[in-house]
């Protein structure tokens, strides 16, 4: 597993972006905590896709196809909760159970070293 900063910076300031764009679109109270959250959330799956390579063949694109399925997926949750009112609960458990599972299963991939 190897950084690459150039893409580890740009894939940082594409999650930036996207998580102020959610911010400045949400008219709620939560605007705050879905900036922050959209932001971890994207930015652990969009590094881990543009950003980190692998030394492993079909590993690293296994991790990579994973990362950018949870990319699309936390991105649409995110676009979902941006355009209604929710609790802090609520956004809490779904995106912790979608970056959870995202983590699991990067891990069970990275360590079957393939």
């Amino acid at each position: 597993m190897k950084p690459n900063i150039p893409n580890l910076a740009i894939a940082t300031f594409i999650s930036l972006l996207i998580s102020y764009a959610l911010y400045s679109w949400h008219k709620g109270d939560n605007q705050m905590l879905l900036s922050i959250g959209s932001f971890l959330s994207l930015g652990l799956m969009l590094n881990m896709l543009i950003g980190i390579n692998f030394n492993m063949g079909r590993t690293s694109v296994n991790i990579k196809v994973v990362a950018g399925v949870f990319f699309v997926v936390s991105l649409a949750c995110n676009l979902f909760f941006t355009f209604i009112r929710f609790s802090v609960s609520t956004y809490v458990i779904v995106n912790g159970l979608i970056l959870l599972l995202f983590i699991f299963i990067v891990y069970s991939l990275y360590k079957s070293r393939q």
